[in-house]
């Protein structure tokens, strides 16, 4: 395994551990409590879309 490869998956596993980590009803980066009003409750995955380049 390259150097590279080995930082990467250092990286990426690390980060979902974190993640992992997280309390329920807690946004995962501040750790603040989500409060009833919040606007990403509210969201979709249809909401994130992003058209293709060139349509």
């Amino acid at each position: 395994m390259t150097p590279f490869a080995k930082s990467l998956f250092a990286a990426v596993a690390t980060l979902a551990l974190l993640g992992a980590c997280t309390k329920e009803n807690t946004y995962p980066v501040t750790g603040e409590q989500c409060g009833p009003e919040d606007p990403v409750k509210t969201l979709d995955a249809a909401d994130c879309y992003v058209p293709p380049a060139g349509v």
